[in-house]
């Protein structure tokens, strides 16, 4: 596994056996002066250690050197953390250093560094590093073969010279692919989040595949009711699989991690919108790469492991998956207020995000490459800034809060995107997605953490069901409001009432999942071996 390695020299006027007791007291080091060695106070991830290195200074005094060791476990994404992980090594060494200089002055140890605001608020082990990663690269490929069809929407009818009628019932469509979606969340339970995971990521591949030598819009749709089945499949069994592996204190700092992957991917398929504009059956070649998932199968399948919560479940499979534990106690309760609730914000979320590309399009006169544009300055960044903000506050201030205001502000600024034009059409989008990024790990954290190990795929598929259904809800009733309000905005505006009600009338009874652990705030009856304990002899 690569390593990160920074070392950091220290002159200090002091004997050696001197600077070697201070480092033993301030960083509680072992050893010999030459050799001492512990753990960094500030710890970047699992296994970081210190060092010290204490020799006499030819100038006088010691001569000290700092060296910080740590894993380097994040997998596809070392690209992006390793640059970061260098600076926050210099800045823990830098605080290393300063502490051995108060101990040997007698001075008040200085305060640790400030976190990032982009890492954790609790430590992870490699494992748990490796696994989040993994699955959040198998969630961007997930998310970009998911996003195809509702950006390429305008190609595709002109491509196949569909009426918007015709086009909206495709999207509708395809939603029935929630049933494959749910057979494999539920299978999760049976058979592992890993297996599921994999064979999905598999599907999507050869699904899209089909999808870009479609004749006809008929067998383009039945491509992708397997496609956006198999996509909500990887999606929930991915956060479920975090939200069981990530450290306490960090579930919803695991699943904004895993949004923002998710929005990666989405945001490769908004890149290569400008492809359509090359000819009638450019589109083709986006899906064409969404293919190309297949061959990062043997890749992943090396790196995602099972969860260690699935692993240690002491309870035989024939007993896991079971639909009547979900619905009955205090899980029935729940369940009950998820599903309303997933229903009700799917019926705006369906068509604000599939049919965007269109009202832009026809309602505003946007062309391909004015809508990547548009995309990329109104969701880009502004969704990385809501989802990093929404990390930390959902961990700190509480899921409920956090949720119930954001998910009221980003449907009012909705409604007003699908209203406006010219400058408040930009502000509007980029305000309202800021927002969805803030509430969006609280909300995805809440659908996996209030169910018990051995039914969360159960859950998960339930959930989907009602999630897929406000989505079919939606977007029949924006295709057959958008003729007599006179066009596809209007039509998306009015469906902004059924999320308010979610937010205002549902959210206020869930519990709150924040600073409680997962196997306290929805126990097994089977737990076995709790990750991180011993087993019991």
């Amino acid at each position: 596994m690569p390593r990160v390695q920074r070392r950091m020299l220290l002159g200090l006027p002091a004997s050696v056996d001197d600077v070697a007791e201070a480092a033993r007291t301030s960083l509680r080091l072992d050893g010999d002066p030459d050799a001492l060695r512990g753990s960094l106070p500030v710890q970047i991830v699992g296994d970081t250690t210190l060092s010290a290195n204490v020799a006499d200074s030819p100038e006088g005094g010691s001569r000290v050197t700092l060296r910080v060791d740590t894993p380097m476990p994040v997998a596809y994404f070392r690209w992006l953390f390793g640059p970061l992980t260098r600076i926050l090594i210099g800045r823990a060494l830098r605080h290393a250093g300063e502490c051995l200089k108060a101990e040997l002055a007698g001075d008040p140890a200085p305060p640790p560094p400030r976190r990032s605001p982009i890492t954790p608020p609790v430590v992870f082990s490699r494992e748990q590093a490796v696994l989040l990663s993994a699955v959040a690269f198998a969630a961007l490929l997930a998310s970009f073969g998911g996003g195809l069809f509702g950006q390429n929407a305008a190609f595709i009818q002109d491509a196949f010279d569909v009426s918007d009628s015709a086009l909206t019932v495709s999207l509708a469509v395809t939603r029935v692919g929630v049933f494959v979606a749910i057979v494999a969340a539920a299978i999760a339970d049976r058979r592992g989040r890993r297996r599921i995971l994999l064979w999905s990521l598999a599907g999507i591949g050869v699904a899209n595949a089909i999808g870009a030598a479609s004749p006809n819009l008929e067998i383009f749709t039945a491509s992708q009711v397997v496609a956006r089945g198999l996509v909500n499949a990887a999606l929930a069994v991915a956060v479920i699989a975090v939200v069981e592996e990530a450290p306490e204190g960090a579930r919803a700092f695991s699943v904004a991690m895993l949004s923002l992957a998710g929005g990666a991917g989405f945001a490769v398929a908004v890149l290569l919108l400008p492809l359509g504009d090359l000819g009638p059956e450019a589109w083709r070649v986006a899906f064409a790469l969404s293919a190309l998932t297949l061959l990062f199968i043997p890749g992943l399948s090396r790196v995602i492991t099972e969860t260690r919560r699935y692993r240690n479940l002491d309870l035989p499979r024939s007993e896991r998956g079971q639909a009547s534990e979900v619905t009955s106690g205090r899980f029935g309760r729940r369940i009950v207020i998820l599903a309303a609730f997933t229903f009700l914000t799917s019926i705006l979320a369906a068509p604000s995000s599939q049919l965007m590309n269109v009202y832009l399009e026809d309602d505003r006169g946007f062309s391909g490459s004015a809508i990547t544009v548009f995309r990329a300055i109104t969701q880009g960044l502004p969704a990385l800034v809501g989802v990093l903000i929404g990390a930390r506050l959902a961990e700190t201030r509480g899921r409920k809060p956090l949720l119930s205001v954001g998910l009221a502000a980003a449907t009012l600024l909705t409604i007003a995107f699908y209203l406006s034009d010219g400058a408040a059409l930009w502000v509007t989008s980029a305000v309202g997605i800021v927002i969805v990024g803030t509430y969006g790990p609280a909300q995805g954290a809440f659908s996996t953490e209030l169910f018990p190990t051995e039914v969360r795929g159960t859950s998960s598929a339930m959930l989907l069901v009602c999630g897929v259904s406000g989505s079919i809800v939606g977007l029949v009733a924006a295709g057959l409001l958008s003729d007599p309000l006179g066009g596809i905005g209007r039509a998306v505006a009015v469906l902004g009432v059924a999320p308010l009600v979610a937010a205002i009338v549902l959210v206020p009874f869930l519990p709150e999942a924040a600073h409680r652990g997962l196997d306290d705030l929805s126990p097994s009856r089977h737990p076995g071996n709790p990750p991180g304990n011993p087993p019991t002899s």
